[in-house]
């Protein structure tokens, strides 16, 4: 820390009690200066010499009086006691700490160069231009003790040259940083010639040690730097986040410390966020909009959250989404499925992703679909969801490509087996936004036995899985085009057959498909469909026998088409697993 020290005589201050001060000198002091509560016995020479304050209150009182309030001395008795050190000749350090005190209290008293050449004022100019402002710890240090003695401290313009000293300290290039700054993150090294371990300056390396400014020196700071556009957007980005983890403890978990102090701080977040796609992630930005609504911000600071959390929407995970109501026990649901609510109808606003291209759109309309999906299936394990909120958001997205349907199925039902009481019109409303034909094999397996489906679904499964069989099994009798005559199932799967190895693998997965269509159990009687008036059991048997001879024959087609060609193979989707009660 640098420092400057001033006068040479020895401190000759002493105290009589907590409340008054006096010079040890043997002359008697002929005026007495009261500052708050504090009793100055001093000399009227000294002050008049330096202080123009006092000359004018020389000139102006009477003769008789010996006392002089002055009640509004910038730093209180500390403040002044240094000035009339310095007016006495003492010893003084001047240094970060104390260096806005001084110069306050001194622009109070009017130690200006006009009264006395080479004045307290004039010296702590020199210090500061010199020293302070050309120090990255020191230049912090004074801007933060200007909160204190404000508004002398923005009358001698100390705020704003704090803030021009460090934003221009932290526009330089990391690669010319020579001075100590503050980063216990991890930081980048590389190796040089002879295998030593260099430390290179990392390009957010001035973000924790602004983190200990007041969020309004701390906005003036940020803007400043933006302004000389020297600094990347994604270095802002990540001192924001420096920051907010640093005053908001316990980020987007609950309201933890001063109210309105972290609502300041969350507004001032948002309107700092850089204006690149990207310089901020989407996980941080939804933990600001988590605060936002613990602390109650503004309506205009929440949408602002949301425009940007919906242009990366795609980066989001279901953690992220899972943002708590914040009513207590007056709260509808356990989460704020609102606000996602929002955010998507935002996302579908923007043009799913705006300022990406095509590709990206799609790409990430697929990503955003299957977060949904996901998103829904947490939140469907909360009693208190109501239908109507489940519907509307599956909806928003129902249309939206995906790989399959497995995952919105999936929600449903959860949502079935944790509202067993729901009336059937709802039953039937959750599962309209499913499209049965985008379910996988899998799923609709599990669909077909799932007795808290509506039947009306159930057999549309049913009859849409037979027709997938028979228009497999009728692929395998198209016309050969080379010969134009019709191939058997039987020298079809002949010539597809080349090694043991084939025969054996396709044993196995007849016996694995044999066995999954044994879970169906829809010939033993035990099924849904065994006592249902839509199918009797003699066209049941007969619709079981070519349903399961279809998929035996669609399975064995599919495998061999496989291997024997690798690019279609190598496109194939993998189908999730579901764990449904077997019945």
């Amino acid at each position: 820390m640098k420092f400057m020290k001033l006068g040479s005589k020895p401190d000759c201050y002493q105290t009589d009690g907590n409340n008054v001060r006096y010079l040890a000198t043997e002359l008697a002091s002929d005026i007495v200066v009261i500052v708050e509560d504090t009793k100055f016995f001093l000399h009227k020479f000294p002050l008049l010499c330096k202080s123009a304050r006092f000359q004018k209150l020389a000139a102006s009182a009477n003769e008789e009086d010996e006392e002089i309030h002055l009640p509004d001395v910038p730093g209180g008795a500390a403040g002044f006691e240094l000035c009339v050190k310095v007016c006495y000749g003492m010893a003084v350090t001047l240094n970060a700490r104390n260096v806005c005190l001084a110069r306050c209290a001194a622009e109070y008293l009017g130690m200006h160069e006009s009264v006395e050449r080479g004045n307290l004022i004039r010296k702590i100019e020199v210090f500061l231009d010199v020293s302070i402002f050309r120090s990255w710890k020191d230049s912090i240090t004074v801007l933060k003790s200007t909160k204190s003695f404000s508004p002398h401290a923005e009358e001698a313009k100390l705020a704003k040259r704090c803030v021009e000293a460090i934003s221009e300290m932290a526009s330089t290039d990391a690669s010319k940083v020579s001075w100590n700054f503050t980063y216990h993150r991890r930081r980048l090294r590389q190796r040089g010639f002879h295998g030593e371990a260099e430390s290179l300056v990392p390009r957010d390396w001035w973000a924790e040690d602004l983190s200990e400014l007041e969020v309004g020196l701390y906005k003036a700071v940020i803007l400043r730097i933006k302004s000389r556009g020297k600094v990347s957007d994604y270095a802002i980005g990540e001192a924001l986040g420096v920051y907010a983890f640093r005053k908001l403890r316990g980020l987007g978990r609950g309201a933890v410390g001063d109210a309105e102090e972290n609502r300041a701080v969350v507004d001032s977040i948002v309107w700092l966020l850089p204006a690149t796609r990207g310089s901020v992630g989407c996980s941080f930005m939804l933990k600001l909009l988590k605060s936002a609504i613990i602390f109650d911000s503004d309506e205009g600071v929440r949408r602002e959250l949301v425009r940007r959390i919906a242009q990366q929407l795609e980066e989001a995970s279901v953690a992220d989404l899972l943002i708590r109501s914040v009513s207590g026990e007056c709260a509808t649901t356990v989460y704020d499925v609102d606000a996602v609510i929002v955010i998507v109808k935002e996302y579908l606003r923007q043009g799913c992703g705006d300022g990406a291209g095509e590709g990206a759109r799609r790409f990430g309309s697929g990503m955003v679909a299957k977060l949904i999906d996901e998103y829904l299936v947490e939140i469907s394990k909360d009693r208190l969801l109501a239908v109507a909120k489940f519907v509307e958001l599956a909806g928003l997205l129902a249309d939206f490509p995906r790989p399959s349907h497995d995952g919105l199925y999936r929600a449903i039902d959860t949502y079935l087996k944790e509202h067993p009481g729901i009336r059937k019109s709802d039953r039937k409303s959750i599962c309209s936004v499913m499209d049965c034909r985008a379910l996988s094999s899998d799923a609709s397996k599990h669909a077909v036995q799932n007795e808290r489906l509506p039947l009306r679904v159930a057999v549309q499964v049913l009859m849409l899985e037979q027709a997938r069989a028979a228009t497999a099994a009728s692929a395998c009798a198209t016309p050969n085009p080379r010969t134009g005559t019709a191939m058997s199932l039987h020298s079809r799967s002949l010539r597809s057959v080349g090694t043991n190895s084939d025969l054996n693998q396709d044993g196995a997965e007849l016996k694995a498909l044999k066995m999954e269509l044994a879970k169906l159990k829809l010939g033993s009687g035990s099924g849904r469909f065994a006592d249902s008036s839509i199918l009797n059991k003699a066209s049941f048997s007969k619709f079981k026998s070519v349903f399961w001879s279809t998929k035996i024959v669609a399975k064995l087609q599919h495998s061999k088409s496989r291997r024997a060609d690798d690019s279609t193979s190598s496109g194939s989707f993998e189908s999730p697993h579901f764990n449904g009660d077997k019945r």
